[in-house]
């Protein structure tokens, strides 16, 4: 890889790139020859003026670098995260590493540390490395609580035209769905449409956890459902997150879609609880969710770590959806990073090559491998609405990442550290931060 990275240095501004494998579920045309077992096909593909020119069956280019059998894949989108809250760690780590404990050590973080200055060096230590690893899009949650919702907004403002041209961002506010009630309920939605934002909560009441519905929720989510009508807002939702049976909001959101005719995309998140639940009840949720349009998106790694915690037990279930059931009803599935280093997660890089790799593990993604590559990359950019993004299309940007590793089982065995991300079809020149660089954040005085 350090030949080839020093052969496109020099490359000039157009190049063939020979003997490649691209997963074919990422191309946006058919493929140019015999897709394998694994679902890669080889081709030869052509950078000009800093966009795709051609996908070519392998043999077809009459010079280049060859990637010997190495393989590309786009730019990958994570469509699932929380910037302002990452990196928090070494100053509130989670004191048993509970769901319940992750709500109060951030809650204790944000009332005393988040300044507009402190968000804003935090998430920009993570673009930073998602831009090195190879994203090209990014949606964040950010906690959006009253009176810290203004602040938080404004660094978000700021921090997308900073990377505007860098990588896509989009923001979703989260807060408790009773937050939403009352006045204090259309001024954060307010802040989210005036922000250019999506809508999002979680369904769980404050102060409480992913459990028994209460009693007031349909009221509550039919309030939220209006507040994002009257302001033609896209809904970005933290749903069922937790080994909870009486967690079933994912059911009653897919309906009070279809009730209310909603327009908009919606997009849930974790929905852990569906895996406990009946079978019979999960397939209805499922096929709901199907007929309302909802796409789901996964966080295997911060599931995994989060659910069925208990001090002194091993865990019982690895804390996810039911993935491949909701694909087979053609609910898209899409997976993601989720915390990176805070209490809700104390690892995390926001490296979707990482995702890619651990979710293939957690969720059984092979055997066979077939379109899952897409969850990394084209599902999570149509369900944000950034259909440019995601795939290897002719006249795209070449927004890529080039790999040493030529089969899957190659690709996942390693971190792929030596990738090269491309840039409209230059090395791209960004190394991940030092964690020093964030040292002044978590030191008294």
């Amino acid at each position: 890889m350090t030949i080839l990275r020093g052969a496109l240095a020099n490359a000039g501004a157009a190049y063939w790139l020979r003997d490649a494998r691209v997963p074919a579920c990422l191309l946006d045309a058919p493929p140019p020859g015999p897709v394998d077992r694994e679902g890669l096909v080889r081709v030869d593909l052509s950078v000009a003026a800093g966009r795709i020119a051609a996908v070519a069956p392998a043999g077809s280019a009459p010079d280049g670098l060859s990637l010997d059998g190495g393989q590309i894949w786009p730019g990958l989108v994570d469509g699932h995260t929380h910037i302002d809250k990452g990196h928090i760690w070494p100053r509130m780590p989670n004191p048993d590493g509970t769901f319940g404990g992750a709500i109060g050590a951030v809650m204790a973080d944000r009332g005393a540390k988040w300044s507009i200055e402190d968000m804003r060096a935090r998430a920009d230590f993570a673009l930073r490395a998602a831009h090195a690893h190879g994203t090209v899009a990014l949606r964040t949650h950010l906690d959006s609580y009253m009176p810290h919702a203004p602040n938080a907004w404004a660094m978000f403002r700021a921090l997308r035209d900073d990377w505007a041209g860098r990588i896509t961002l989009q923001a979703s506010s989260i807060a408790p769905l009773d937050r939403f009630a009352g006045e204090e309920g259309a001024a954060l939605a307010d802040i989210v449409a005036e922000s250019g934002g999506v809508l999002g909560m979680v369904t769980r009441l404050t102060g409480g956890l992913h459990d028994d519905l209460p009693a007031d929720f349909q009221p509550m989510l039919d309030r939220f459902f209006a507040l994002a009508e009257e302001r033609d807002l896209t809904l970005d939702l933290h749903v069922d997150e937790s080994g909870e049976t009486g967690a079933r909001a994912l059911r009653e959101i897919a309906a009070t879609a279809l009730k209310r005719g909603f327009k908009r995309p919606i997009q849930c998140g974790h929905c852990c609880a569906l895996s406990l639940h009946p079978d019979e009840f999960a397939a209805e949720t499922i096929h709901l969710c199907a007929e309302a349009g909802i796409a789901v998106i996964v966080l295997p790694m911060c599931n995994m770590y989060l659910q069925d915690r208990v001090p002194g037990r091993t865990p019982r279930w690895r804390g996810v959806t039911l993935v491949h059931e909701m694909r087979a009803a053609g609910v898209p599935v899409s997976v993601a990073s989720d915390n990176t280093r805070d209490p809700f997660y104390a690892y995390g890089d926001l490296d979707m090559v990482e995702v890619v790799r651990e979710a293939t593990r957690i969720l059984h993604l092979d055997h066979p491998f077939g379109d899952w590559p897409r969850a990394a990359a084209a599902t999570p950019a149509a369900a944000l609405g950034l259909h440019d993004h995601g795939l290897i299309r002719v006249g795209a940007a070449a927004d890529l990442i080039l790999f040493r590793g030529r089969v899957m089982t190659e690709l996942l065995s390693r971190p792929q550290a030596d990738r090269i991300v491309l840039r409209a079809g230059r090395v791209l020149d960004a190394e991940l931060p030092d964690w020093r660089e964030l040292d002044h954040l978590f030191t008294s005085g």
